[in-house]
């Protein structure tokens, strides 16, 4: 027979709009005592389900990680007690028993017989730092679709000006560019003066750029350009200020990020999302090993009658 690791203990199957919660008081792994309440996912519900918990002596929680559903009850009790989050494939009901009750009910006998594994959810202030590195990355990539968009538009009106030109979002790339949709038509069309606009070592090219840039934009693809700019130039302020945030956040560990930043192949940014995605406690992780495995590095086992399947 299993022992009763955690006597009360509470399960919770949490929906977008309720929450299920199973109340279990166990004297061993046949006998317990249940109690099921159901509470919306609204603050002043989950105040009313912290509340009941903290009556009961009940300090500590399970509940799946559901898209986002657990956040906000995690928020809410995650000053007073004990939050276990499961991945849902390691703690599945029986086949043909699925209800919510079952289901809450289901996870509180887990967690009392110690058979949950919870998932690593970093401090608060590691989380929000991850908010930030991740909408960052978001929006480096949707910067980077803007780009390609604006090349795009540039090699269907015939202009090659980055095959000649290894940065085109450089100096003097966007000098061109900003003098190829220009309304005054003669300075638009006057190939070798927006050629020579080149600086430093592009001005060694200025003839394969008068080639490159003997093509024709009409009206409407310089109006879409001319939007692609305002949006990038949206996204660099943006990226600047998420800079900004991210440094001051990154304040308290930046002897951890140096160490980072140290490695060949890490840079200061990437040295941030890192931080962000692990916390700077590596006492969470058992071993190096653990930590590979979390970062999804480490090949599963799967092996059937001696052979070895490929698992990655």
């Amino acid at each position: 027979m299993l022992k009763v690791i955690n006597p009360v203990v509470c399960g919770l199957d949490v929906h977008k709009d309720s929450v299920k919660a199973c109340l279990l008081k166990a004297k061993d792994s046949q006998n317990y005592e249940d109690t099921i309440r159901t509470f919306t996912t609204m603050t002043s519900d989950l105040k009313k389900l912290k509340a009941w918990l903290i009556q009961e002596n009940c300090s500590k929680v399970v509940m799946e990680s559901t898209g986002k559903h657990w956040i906000p009850v995690f928020n809410i009790l995650e000053d007073s007690m004990e939050i276990v989050l499961a991945n849902p494939r390691n703690v599945k009901n029986l086949p043909g028993r699925k209800t919510d009750t079952n289901d809450a009910r289901w996870l509180a006998k887990l967690l009392a017989l110690g058979l949950v594994e919870g998932s690593f959810v970093p401090p608060k202030y590691i989380r929000e730092l991850r908010d930030l590195t991740r909408r960052r990355q978001k929006l480096i990539h949707m910067r980077s679709s803007e780009r390609s968009r604006l090349l795009d538009v540039l090699r269907t009106s015939n202009i090659m000006i980055s095959s000649v030109a290894s940065d085109t979002f450089g100096v003097s790339g966007m000098a061109m560019i900003k003098a190829l949709i220009s309304d005054d038509e003669e300075q638009s069309n006057d190939i070798e003066a927006i050629a020579n606009l080149a600086k430093r070592k592009l001005r060694q090219k200025i003839p394969q750029l008068i080639e490159a840039l003997n093509g024709h934009l009409d009206k409407h693809q310089k109006e879409l350009i001319r939007e692609i700019l305002e949006h990038l130039e949206f996204l660099d302020k943006q990226i600047s200020k998420l800079e900004r945030m991210i440094d001051e956040k990154c304040m308290p560990y930046q002897e951890i990020v140096d160490i980072i930043d140290s490695h060949p192949g890490i840079d200061k940014t990437a040295a941030q999302a890192i931080l962000a995605e692990i916390g700077p406690d590596m006492e969470v992780f058992h071993s190096a090993g653990h930590l590979a495995s979390w970062c999804g590095l480490s090949p599963g086992c799967n092996e059937s009658a001696g052979k070895k399947k490929h698992t990655c």
